[in-house]
């Protein structure tokens, strides 16, 4: 029995860690798996390695995961071949944009899609020929508010500046659990190394967070914050560097800077803090330091995106690293130049050219917020939904008010899904398409090398083949684009493979055939445990898409937004407060069918304050019910002196006790669905990215 090595990134979160895998044969000759390491050869994560990443094992070999094409047939599912299946979609997709408008149709896609290049190159392929306005996806449940802040603030939604980790000598990390997420929107594998040696080189880490987390747990500081008030925080600190005057300049070219000074004027931290829970002495002592350091960051990720002031937070993350000098500074916020360049090489963006029918809520770059795709298929009238496409998504569990959608989707005409699994959003399709398995096809991480620490590349090739009869993400796509063309007369530009995609990426990036370095798919295939480019540099003000070349401190829309934020009304007293919250073995529902990553105790109950308990009669352990606007849901209840007072917090992901789902594994330890509890109407006002955080909710005894 010979065994081989393989190297490759693992791709299922946003840490991109090199793997070392040895494939054999097994008895019936096929081959497989059989260890799955880390890369100590991989330049960027170092041989480090998390749960998901030997859970690849658990995907390739899961019995539930669709292999071939499933049509619905009343209660039941058949196997039908690729071309029935691609033809059966097209046609009843045309229809009904011939009897409804193209708007009709709608498209979900899930977080997946940037993890598998497949989909990132080619599902607009056919998705760009319904020219649909109902456009949705992850983004809008996560990290929209980045992405509007900079389109706002640099004039691209991708020129996002990231924590340059390993060179601060301070780091503030609002609503983010690195040891848990291995990052997110800043890809940083082997994070706690990377944060411990902040504070070896005689540098600070402080998190503010409504839970002391396991990031909080490693900590030189910790300060519980009221969900949804991150901003008075900011505030509190960018009124106190501008009032004692601890700014400092920049070499970026800016405008708007006395329109900020004085907008924030009134949000003292005395005013301030009675919103956030944080003493005003403190939020001055906390801008005090972050100023003083030589080089200092501020972060913010899910806890402060998803919440009723996302895109606010996030400006005044950006403006509070812009007026302290560390924006596009070592140790500060710096933006990759990764070797596949988004930036160079798609538009800055837009914002609001059109809304929503229903609520009237904005597109950013195509898309509209996914709060809006309920009532868009349950609200009748022109332009009303009445198909649906899901890619790799699951939004039942990971949307707002799951029980709405659930009811959206059993009235639709027709319901297609591109999925490994039949799952609880998957399970109202009318045909299901399967892609192969990670190990199955090759891969290039486009989208997470563009928020990396480092600036690296590497090419992933294919570690099993391609099983008979199966289909790449892409060529699924390929395949509906011909289909749907045949349907409906649409021509069809000529396309290719995405690895020659990346080709041609590469040699037209920074690096490329202009640069000493030439990388091109060749250059990266000589070497499979990927290539380290170098530190992040300075290079924001020669990457501006502003109009007029300027960083814009003060966008129109952000400063209008602070009107909002004054106005908010006060907390009713005793309100409990529902927030998140994230595992290292958890990321997206369907990796709950992994053995590797449920075994252990259960982790999908209600955290609760024993302070929060005692005052409601209740006991640590025991069934509780939770209500919120639109839903209640019973779930245990655990003592946890972790969470803040007045907050509770529950994870996403889990709710398999749904009838029709075929996860066997998931199934067996359902949990509950926190998108039973949120709210779709709580939104953040500028951008709709849905409040995920924040929640007000009720816990009472059965």
């Amino acid at each position: 029995m010979i065994t081989t090595l393989h190297h490759r990134a693992c791709h299922l979160c946003e840490a991109i860690c090199g793997l070392t895998l040895e494939v054999d044969q097994a008895a019936d000759g096929q081959p497989q798996v059989r260890s799955i390491k880390g890369d100590r050869d991989d330049p960027f994560s170092r041989g480090h390695i998390c749960p998901k990443a030997v859970a690849l094992q658990d995907i390739q070999n899961d019995p539930d995961r669709l292999r071939q094409p499933m049509r619905r047939n009343g209660d039941n599912w058949e196997a039908i071949s690729w071309q029935e299946a691609l033809e059966f979609a097209a046609s009843r997709l045309a229809a009904v944009q011939a009897a409804h408008g193209q708007n009709a149709v709608a498209v979900y896609q899930g977080n997946p899609s940037v993890h598998n290049y497949g989909l990132m190159t080619h599902s607009n392929y056919f998705l760009g020929l319904l020219k649909t306005r109902n456009r949705y996806s992850a983004t809008s449940v996560d990290q929209l508010p980045h992405h509007l802040t900079c389109h706002l603030m640099y004039g691209h939604g991708f020129l996002i500046p990231i924590p340059d980790i390993d060179h601060t000598d301070f780091m503030l990390i609002l609503g983010g659990n690195p040891l848990a997420s291995n990052g997110s929107l800043m890809t940083v594998p082997d994070v706690e190394k990377r944060l411990k040696a902040i504070q070896a080189r005689g540098g600070k880490l402080v998190v503010v967070d409504p839970r002391y987390t396991e990031t909080a747990a490693i900590a030189d500081q910790h300060l519980f914050i009221r969900p949804g008030q991150d901003a008075a925080l900011l505030l509190g600190m960018l009124n106190t560097i501008f009032e004692e005057g601890l700014g400092r300049g920049s070499h970026l070219p800016v405008a708007g800077l006395d329109e900020l000074r004085n907008a924030v004027a009134a949000f003292s931290a005395e005013r301030m803090a009675a919103h956030c829970g944080i003493a005003a002495e403190t939020i001055r002592q906390l801008a005090r330091d972050f100023a003083a350091a030589e080089r200092a960051v501020c972060y913010g990720r899910m806890g402060v995106s998803t919440q009723v002031f996302g895109t606010l937070c996030q400006w005044l993350v950006q403006v509070i690293n812009l007026v302290t000098g560390n924006l596009d500074r070592e140790g500060g916020a710096l933006c990759t130049e990764p070797a596949v360049d988004l930036v160079g090489a798609t538009s800055g963006g837009h914002f609001n050219r059109w809304q929503s029918r229903v609520s009237g809520l904005p597109e950013y770059g195509g898309e509209l917020p996914v709060s809006a795709l309920a009532e868009e298929m349950l609200t009748a009238g022109d332009g009303q939904v009445r198909a649906l496409i899901t890619v790799a998504g699951n939004p039942v569990l990971s949307t707002p008010n799951g029980r709405q959608l659930e009811r959206g989707l059993e009235g639709l005409d027709f319901m297609l899904s591109v999925d490994l699994y039949i799952n609880e959003t998957t399970r109202y399709a009318d045909l299901i398409l399967p892609s192969t398995a990670p190990l199955e096809h090759d891969h290039y991480d486009t989208t997470f090398n563009l928020f990396a620490v480092r600036n690296v590349t590497r090419f992933n090739e294919a570690v099993l083949p391609k099983p008979e009869g199966a289909l790449d993400d892409w060529e699924i796509f390929v395949g509906l684009a011909q289909a749907f063309a045949a349907q409906t007369g649409a021509t069809l530009k000529p396309t290719q493979a995405p690895a020659q995609m990346i080709d041609m990426g590469l040699r037209m990036g920074p690096y490329g055939d202009r640069s000493p370095l030439k990388l091109s798919l060749q250059t990266l295939q000589d070497h499979p445990h990927g290539l380290d480019i170098g530190p992040l540099k300075p290079n924001l003000a020669a990457r501006l898409r502003t109009a007029d070349g300027q960083v814009q401190a003060a966008p129109p829309l952000l400063l209008n937004d602070l009107q909002r934020f004054a106005a908010q009304p006060a907390l009713v007293e005793g309100q409990l407060l529902l927030i998140g919250r994230r595992h290292v073995r958890s990321n997206n529902s369907w990796m709950h069918n992994y053995h590797r990553l449920v075994k252990g105790k259960p982790r999908h109950q209600l955290l609760m304050n024993p302070q929060d308990l005692a005052q409601r009669g209740l006991q640590d352990g025991q069934r509780v019910r939770v209500r919120s606007r639109v839903g209640m849901l019973e779930v245990e209840v655990l003592a946890s002196a972790e969470m803040m007072p007045g907050v509770v917090s529950l994870p996403h992901g889990w709710g398999h006790g749904r009838p029709g789902v075929q996860m066997s594994i998931a199934q067996a330890t359902p949990g509950v669905s926190a998108n039973d509890l949120t709210d779709e109407r709580l939104l953040d006002g500028l951008s709709g990215n849905a409040a995920l955080n924040g929640v007000p909710v009720d816990v009472v005894a059965p």
